[in-house]
């Protein structure tokens, strides 16, 4: 088994969130706060305001007219948007590169988790969660962030996982706790508490497959294992263990889930991938 020391030590590679997004989540969702507090605060990272001006007049909202300020963006694409892009645009750092062991190429990690992020929002809305759509749409984002320390680990180990998976019927991550004495689920929970990321946040990221039944009791965390599952149905960048997780129809049931509504889901979801593409393709140039 590998020295799980050495695993934890590489989180330090990674580089944090910024202070300025969990800023920016904390005024979001307080129902005192202001734009122009927001607007304040993105205006102190020039180079943030910058990228949100751009993402802004891209493609991805096809607004008219040109977006020339920071409360001008506010005022005509919503708050909701600006948190999710100052969310996207200040961790895509470290999902930019592939995830060596899951079968992730360059981007392929950071396009499932913005998609799966997007997906998690129409879900929260669609079940009443929407007090809670920032904590949900991050978590789905940042849900396979211990992928990135964990994957080069999973690499060297991937022949012995994969005979627990194929063979012998483990999931994936119930096969990286058992050959590595860790899994990406646990590692996110770290990198989480090392962040000193909120104690919700720091649950849905350890629990997002929803191995534990306490888990699958809890809404915000079943939003979010249902807009990995989602994603992975539409094909969007899945990986070698993307096929290789429980799926738990009790979760559908719980929440009066239908077959048909699922698809219903995946149809919008996948009306709105080539938007999701156009927010994408400018972190990547």
């Amino acid at each position: 088994m590998i020295d799980l020391k050495t695993i934890v030590e590489q989180i330090d590679l990674l580089e944090p969130v910024p202070l300025i997004a969990t800023q920016i989540m904390a005024l979001a969702e307080d129902p005192d706060s202001s734009t122009m507090e927001i607007s304040e605060i993105i205006l102190n990272d020039p180079a943030l305001a910058a990228n949100l001006l751009k993402t802004c007049n891209s493609a991805y909202f096809g607004i008219k007219r040109r977006v020339e300020s920071v409360r001008d963006a506010i005022s005509l694409v919503g708050l909701d948007h600006i948190v999710r892009l100052v969310l996207v645009n200040t961790v895509s750092s470290n999902f930019k590169k592939g995830a060596e062991g899951y079968g992730l190429g360059e981007g392929e990690l950071w396009r499932h988790a913005v998609s799966s992020a997007h997906i998690a929002g129409i879900l929260a809305d669609r079940f009443g969660a929407s007090k809670n759509k920032h904590l949900i749409y991050t978590a789905a984002l940042l849900k396979d962030i211990g992928k990135l320390v964990l994957g080069r680990f999973v690499a060297f180990s991937f022949e012995q996982i994969n005979i627990l998976v194929h063979s012998q019927g483990h999931s994936f991550n119930d096969a990286e706790q058992k050959i590595i004495g860790m899994n990406h689920e646990e590692l996110g929970a770290l990198v989480g508490k090392k962040w000193n990321f909120g104690d919700k946040l720091i649950y849905i990221i350890r629990h997002h497959h929803l191995s534990e039944e306490s888990a699958r009791q809890d809404l915000e965390t079943s939003l979010v294992y249902l807009s990995d599952i989602i994603c992975m149905m539409m094909g969007v960048c899945t990986g070698a263990d993307g096929l290789s997780y429980r799926f738990y129809s009790d979760v559908l049931n719980r929440m009066d889930l239908s077959e048909k509504d699922l698809q219903g889901i995946i149809a919008e979801a996948g009306k709105n991938q080539r938007q999701i593409e156009s927010l994408l393709n400018p972190l990547f140039n």
